[in-house]
């Protein structure tokens, strides 16, 4: 089913604030009025977020007691442990706060990160007994344990306290910790749900830098909080979570101290990706830098995330960050072949709504980026395991982008029959044995058949129309101070209506690249077409020709020069 193209434009179009004198391009005022602004006066909130407005972070449930608790510890010489999940956002929030922690004067702080094959997600009944052994007394949660009651019985029972920080959804009951921060507790009045992990420790460590200014046995010192904003930002837009409010306001100042970043191993990945000695946008962190990080927790190649974070030593760094990059061209090339083997093993699959496929050659550190493949491919939910030698299938599932469903919904009808499952509604994980699948496609077979008989075309909203013609860099420049972009405050998606593509041009990884125009010839670009589904590069068989364009506006640098491009996200034939 081909998608359905909605436009949000407004009759209106926003005027600039006053401070920003001169007023800016039309288009941009279109763009926000398209979002529902509706003044300058919201808008002035939107382009010059203020840190002073940031909420209190003693609004948060359980706060105060966290950090009695912890100055409790300090004065005690206490053993600690920041206990973190091993992806970008809980590695993020452990970098933070334990640079925060030790910049505070505390002498004993540890980490601790399961990993993500030989452990798995959570927090671990197992490390909990050895961090007991190390004679940890207090352990900090980030980004996990808000339903590990195992874990945290077991703490308990060692006499351990912890301080259980998430922001997952809680169930319905939670881990009797010793205090537990988490803004999306039912009952905790914060309105900070929207952190991710590292956003619910960065709230932590100001409580905690306020705390030992207000106690009177706790030292004192200047250390500032922005010094950790870097990892704040790397966390919050890996995690997809909503760029609005204080996430907007930490994330705006964030990126501009990770462009400036001094941390070996940070600014060394920075240089080896052509990031450096320009502005950074959310999409350089997410699209470009995050992934190369991420693929060290797929791969446990000995190197992880934490490690390029807190890398201070700079000659060390520039080794790190080739065996970094190498990394990352292995998990490449194993999501590259098992995507081919996946899309070769699915040929002759009966099933209309959704697809699953597992093999022992499919690596388990990519299997949730060969799902995400498949759903671009196929426009179908995905499910993809690792079959390993024992018979068990370690799995993800993911959604297709904009389709409503939920892939927990549709797995817990097979409880009975998986070993375990979780995640969200769109990105999800799964375990179960290879004896037990044809049970499970049985199953979710019901399942989405039931859904199909309430279809929901996929629709995609874009911003405004216009004309290759309106794009300049001097709107460029306003593009980017009205970002970042991300999560809650989308990158602005533009229509151009029959657009002349002049050629195209194949590039490493199918990808195409496209020389564009308006229908009178004006305005000629660059566009960048990734990854185009079956129906997309079918559709784009008549060049030179004439399209309808749903495109994102961004700026190319290659060799030392900065260009504008459109990266298009749909296309059809102009009628």
């Amino acid at each position: 089913m081909n998608p359905l193209w909605k436009s949000r434009e407004s009759a209106g179009e926003v005027q600039a604030p006053s401070q920003v004198g001169g007023g800016w391009p039309s288009l941009i005022g279109k763009i926000l009025a398209a979002r529902g602004f509706e003044d300058s006066g919201n808008v002035e909130k939107l382009l010059f977020p203020k840190l002073a407005d940031l909420k209190d972070p003693l609004l948060m449930k359980g706060m105060s007691q966290a950090l009695e608790r912890l100055g409790q510890a300090y004065l005690n010489n206490e053993k600690i442990c920041i206990y973190a999940d091993f992806d970008l956002d809980g590695t993020s929030g452990l970098a933070l706060l334990k640079t925060g922690m030790l910049a505070l004067g505390f002498p004993r702080v540890q980490h601790y990160q399961p990993k993500r094959l030989s452990e798995g997600y959570g927090f671990h009944v197992a490390a909990v007994e050895e961090l007991h052994r190390q004679g940890v007394t207090v352990i900090i949660t980030v980004d996990v344990g808000i339903t590990a009651h195992a874990a945290v019985s077991r703490a308990k029972e060692l006499g351990i306290d912890v301080i259980l920080t998430d922001h997952h959804l809680p169930a319905d009951s939670i881990p009797d910790a010793y205090v537990v921060v988490n803004p999306n507790q039912g009952d905790c009045l914060s309105d900070l749900g929207y952190l991710c992990g590292a956003g619910v420790a960065f709230y932590l460590l100001r409580g905690l830098k306020r705390y030992f200014q207000d106690h009177p046995q706790l030292p004192k010192n200047n250390w500032d909080l922005k010094e950790v904003l870097d990892y704040f930002t790397i966390g919050t837009l890996t995690d997809m979570v909503p760029l609005v409010d204080d996430n907007r306001v930490l994330v705006k100042h964030g990126l501009l101290r990770l462009a400036d970043t001094k941390r070996a191993g940070l600014r060394a990945l920075l240089e080896e990706l052509d990031l450096v000695d320009r502005p950074l946008t959310s999409q350089d962190v997410a699209i470009r830098f995050a992934p190369k990080l991420n693929a060290l927790s797929r791969m446990e190649s000995g190197i992880l995330p934490v490690d390029i974070f807190l890398l201070e030593d700079q000659s060390q760094a520039r080794d790190m960050v080739r065996q970094v990059m190498k990394n990352n061209s292995t998990r490449v090339q194993l999501q590259n072949d098992a995507e081919v083997e996946a899309q070769e093993l699915l040929k002759e699959w009966p099933h209309k709504d959704f697809v699953f496929v597992a093999s022992k050659n499919f690596h388990r550190g990519v299997v949730g980026l060969i799902a995400t493949k498949l759903t671009q491919v196929f426009n179908k939910p995905a499910f993809v395991g690792s079959v390993g030698d024992d018979g068990m299938i370690v799995g993800s599932a993911r959604l297709p982008q904009g389709q409503e469903a939920c892939l927990v919904t549709a797995m817990s009808g097979s409880q009975d029959i998986l070993s375990r499952f979780g995640g969200h509604s769109a990105a999800a994980g799964f375990e179960i044995a290879e004896t037990r699948v044809p049970q499970f496609i049985t199953q979710l077979s019901q399942h989405f058949s039931d859904l199909r008989e309430k279809p929901k075309p996929l629709e995609i909203f874009y911003d405004v129309e216009a004309k290759l013609a309106e794009v300049s860099s001097g709107l460029m420049k306003w593009y980017d101070f009205v970002g970042p972009f991300g999560v809650g405050f989308n990158i602005p998606l533009i229509h151009f209506s029959r657009v002349q593509v002049l050629s195209k041009r194949e590039l490493k990884g199918g990808h195409l690249r496209l020389k564009i125009a308006d229908g009178d010839g004006q305005g000629g670009t660059e566009a960048l077409l990734f990854t185009p589904t079956p129906r997309q590069a079918a559709t784009l068989q008549d060049i030179p020709g004439f399209y309808d364009i749903l495109g994102e506006l961004q700026w190319n640098y290659f060799a030392g020069q900065k260009t504008i491009q459109i990266l298009i996200r749909d296309l059809k034939a102009a009628p």
